[in-house]
């Protein structure tokens, strides 16, 4: 069998740079080494969309349109919705009995989540669980690889150990999958925070036109000890610079920046000007790709439909095998 990969996100707007450095960027250069499943994860967002699920119809097109103007080949990656595979609920089902509710409540990153969410009326029930929603969303497509943002290690590692109890209790069906991290472990906001979140308002996104971008890097936190210019300032930990590091391809326009920098004889808007030229030519096509398929919904919508199409014929052959080493094919 070719090797596969299983990522996503959930359609909860549009994406931004962390997206890109934590998981994107690397689906873009494996897409043709591996046999690769993107999925828009729409059920999840209901766990803190439930409200007003009518929003997520345009966002599951805004992430479609993401994907498409990163470079991702809609004739080799297939680009899938949860819902419409309604198979992964079924899987997801028989995962909650392999799994303690105790297990749940030390994950990290659902913990991490929730704080941020600051959850009015309780978590519900389905976001306590969505570490097995994603187990299943992984493994119903038998991959072997899942590119990752740092912040997603522990569900990879919920997703094996799952894998683990489901193969010693009913046979070797499923495969133990493994995270692949980005180039950058995290990418912090832009007012210094430690990643980037919709939630928090500190991101950059992929599609941000000139000016938005500008407004962006312009009122990025730098070195909060630096009062004046001539003032010499910490390169280490500042957001300027991490981008820096991460977008410019000018390696030595960024070392002269930060050796003036520590010098204090450079000031934070040239270093962020330097940065947004940067930054807009790294985006500008991107932009340009994204505006082509936006001007072609249809076009996006059979990208979607076939992607999913396709995904759900896979989906139905392993809980084929699922079923039967579960022993729950009763009429065969």
């Amino acid at each position: 069998m070719e090797k596969r990969i299983l990522t996503g996100d959930r359609p909860t707007g549009r994406l931004h740079l962390g997206h890109f450095v934590g998981s994107l960027q690397n689906r873009v250069r494996l897409q043709h080494e591996y046999d690769t499943y993107i999925l828009i994860a729409d059920v999840q967002a209901l766990t803190d969309n439930f409200e007003h699920p009518e929003m997520l119809r345009q966002n599951v097109f805004e992430v479609a349109l993401d994907y498409l103007a990163v470079g991702l080949d809609p004739e080799r990656v297939k680009i899938v919705v949860q819902s419409m595979v309604p198979e992964l609920a079924e899987l997801t089902i028989y995962f909650m009995n392999l799994v303690t509710v105790a297990t749940l409540e030390r994950n990290p990153t659902v913990k991490e989540e929730i704080k941020q969410r600051n959850f009015k009326r309780g978590v519900p029930v389905g976001f306590w669980s969505y570490p097995i929603s994603q187990a299943a969303d992984i493994t119903i497509f038998k991959a072997h690889l899942v590119p990752v943002g740092e912040d997603q290690l522990p569900m990879i590692e919920q997703a094996r150990e799952i894998v683990r109890r489901f193969n010693g209790l009913y046979g070797k069906v499923l495969i133990e999958p493994r995270a692949m991290l980005g180039t950058v472990a995290r990418l912090p906001g832009t007012d210094g925070g430690a990643k980037m979140s919709k939630s928090l308002n500190n991101c950059i996104y992929l599609s941000d036109p000139p000016d938005t971008l500008r407004k962006r890097v312009m009122s990025m936190f730098t070195d909060p000890t630096r009062i004046h210019p001539t003032d010499p300032g910490h390169v280490e930990g500042n957001p300027v610079f991490t981008y820096h590091d991460t977008f410019n391809p000018d390696k030595a326009e960024v070392e002269e920046l930060k050796e003036r920098y520590r010098k204090g004889t450079v000031g934070d808007v040239e270093v962020k000007q330097k940065l947004h030229a940067a930054l807009d030519a790294f985006l500008a096509p991107i932009r340009e790709r994204r505006a082509q398929y936006e001007s072609t919904p249809a076009r996006v919508r059979e990208i979607i439909m076939e992607g999913t199409r396709k995904a759900r014929a896979v989906a139905q052959q392993t809980m084929d095998e699922v079923r039967s080493a579960m022993k729950l094919s009763y009429f065969e």
